[in-house]
């Protein structure tokens, strides 16, 4: 075989795992990667200005495309900034490839300059974290750990590279290399016969789509199993778009943040859940008792431990939600189809009844119009991100989505800025996609450099801010959680504090800045046409009104609404 610089190979198996883009920041101790990266030339680079920012842009182009998101930095605080990166990746089963440089192996016991020992720091945030200590091994770890981020439940890895070990030359041969196979459990077909069997059993049942229905691909298994037996879908956040909304099966979002009254109330009156790639997460079930009541549940995932890890189910079966369903499908036909039946019809009637208000006029601007606007002007095929806060919970609640993969938020984490850099990872997956981040103004300024990249590499996105001037959802928790406060939350100052239009400016983009409710469709409408103009990303700031609340509570039966209901 012939000898290469080990890090021509690592490129080349970078590209043949589909990898066209990465996002990073050179240091010295990974220059070598990005010789070879220049070298080779078939792999677009876009300089973070933040390694944080990185691994957030590898996080929304994996979130979009299916594929690992690649992420690099140097050694030392390079890899302790992409932690929150890799634990957001790690809660949301997105799979992610951070690369980091390191100090050679002679000095790591020494303290040298940027000497981290970021595979102990990275192991709790990652699926597996790893440091290349001998050359011949370099192309098989990066093979394994493409493997381990796509196999089970999807997630982040990390691989660490002493520089000295970059340096080197390996015996290689690409044109007999490839990706290693990963496997798709199967269901037990006892378990895909007992889940069918109590699924007809049921006079109310009802499917959850979590984001293993995303994640794994199966979301027209999951219309064509609906409509066959002609049973309800609901969504988890991380299942939204799953379904299309407008579908007349979809049955709404329960919780007790980002829910629907409509779904919160089917979900009340189902007797069975058949939960698809579902964690159980808090703000999805508020009081357990109330959630489990006397209804039963089947728990389908392809994470073994996810079963039983907050409550035990009535069947718990671990597969590949594609895999499942497809077998569920089959033996469902078997037994024949379903009909209508005065279940969908009450879950249609809910639906229709039981909404919140939207059509408000008022100045300032209340949130719900926001949301009323941006759902009759953008159409289903755009590419939404929003990360956490009074202005996410109000996407959830009030915000549609059609396709999977078109609606991307942080479930767990939630960690403030992921938007702009989100947005430039979705952007640069689907450059002809239209791409809008809904952000919130304390969210914005977390990794507002990041507009830098958007503005340096073309890469236009439309942003929405909710601006309160407050952190709003921290606010509301203060005064409306029993602590009767409002203490360090508020971010106003001057006039209207920071002034994110000038902030726009700054970095070579565009914004405008929206007071009045009539004046966000020409708003929005403007912001497509000056991103297309520009081919950079640009702001549409609205400010709503200061102290506004989104419908919340502890438990799905006892939501408080501050809005007047329609």
């Amino acid at each position: 075989m012939p000898k290469i610089p080990v890090m021509q190979a690592v490129v080349e198996v970078l590209k043949s795992e589909g990898i066209d883009v990465v996002f990073g920041c050179p240091g010295a101790a990974i220059l070598p990667l990005y010789k070879a990266m220049e070298s080779d030339g078939g792999i677009e680079h876009l300089i973070v200005r933040h390694e944080e920012g990185a691994t957030h842009m590898a996080d929304g182009w994996s979130r979009t495309t299916g594929n690992v998101g690649v992420a690099i930095g140097t050694s030392g605080p390079a890899g302790t900034n992409m932690i929150t990166g890799l634990y957001t990746a790690q809660a949301d089963s997105v799979p992610i490839l951070c690369i980091t440089g390191q100090a050679a192996v002679s000095k790591l016991h020494q303290e040298a300059f940027q000497a981290v020992d970021i595979v102990s720091i990275a192991a709790p945030v990652t699926k597996w974290a790893v440091q290349v200590k001998e050359a011949a091994q370099m192309p098989w770890i990066f093979r394994e750990a493409f493997r381990i981020a796509r196999s089970g439940r999807p997630g982040p890895v990390l691989i660490d590279l002493p520089i000295d070990v970059q340096k080197q030359e390996i015996e290689w041969d690409s044109s007999i290399d490839e990706p290693l196979p990963v496997q798709k459990s199967a269901p037990s077909d006892a378990r895909v016969e007992r889940a069918l069997e109590m699924l007809l059993a049921a006079e109310r049942p009802l499917l959850l789509a979590g984001g293993g229905v995303i994640l794994g691909e199966a979301s027209a298994e999951l219309l064509e199993l609906a409509e066959f037996l002609q049973i309800p879908v609901q969504a988890t956040l991380m299942g939204k778009g799953a379904l299309d909304e407008d579908h007349p099966l979809y049955a709404g979002m329960t919780g007790i943040q980002t829910s629907q009254r409509y779904g919160n109330a089917s979900f009340l009156e189902s007797d069975l859940v058949l939960a698809l790639g579902a964690r159980f997460g808090d703000r999805h079930t508020g009081d357990l008792a109330i959630y489990r009541g006397d209804r039963k549940f089947i728990h389908v995932d392809v994470e073994p431990t996810q079963i039983g890890k907050v409550f035990g189910p009535d069947l718990g079966i671990v597969a590949d939600t594609k895999l499942f369903l497809k077998a569920l499908l089959d033996k469902a036909k078997q037994h024949g189809p379903r009909d209508k039946g005065a279940w969908v019809e009450r879950c249609q009637e809910l639906k229709r009844t039981l909404l919140r208000r939207e059509d408000f006029d008022t100045v300032p601007v209340k949130a719900p119009r926001v949301f009323k606007e941006i759902n009759e002007f953008y159409g289903p095929d755009t590419y939404f991100v929003t990360a956490i806060g009074l202005y996410q919970i109000w996407s959830g609640q009030h915000q549609k989505a059609h396709r999977p993969r078109h609606y991307q938020v942080c479930g767990q984490a939630g960690p403030l800025g992921w938007e702009i850099p989100a947005a430039i990872g979705v952007k640069k997956a689907r450059p002809d996609a239209e791409v809008v981040g809904v952000v919130g103004d304390y969210s914005f300024q977390f990794l507002v450099e990041e507009l830098a990249v958007g503005a340096q590499y073309d890469v236009p996105f439309v942003l929405i801010m909710l601006n309160n001037e407050y952190l709003g959802l921290i606010r509301m928790a203060e005064d409306h959680g029993g602590y009767d406060m409002k203490y360090e939350v508020d971010i106003h100052y001057d006039t209207t504090g920071s002034d994110n239009v000038k902030i726009m400016e700054a970095y070579g983009c565009s914004g405008v800045r929206v007071a009045d409710p009539g004046e966000i469709r020409t708003s929005l409408e403007w912001a497509r046409k000056e991103a297309d103009r520009t081919r950079r990303p640009v702001l549409v700031e609205i400010m709503i009104e200061r102290e506004g609340n989104t419908a919340n509570g502890t438990s799905i039966a006892a939501m408080k609404e501050f809005e007047p209901l329609p």
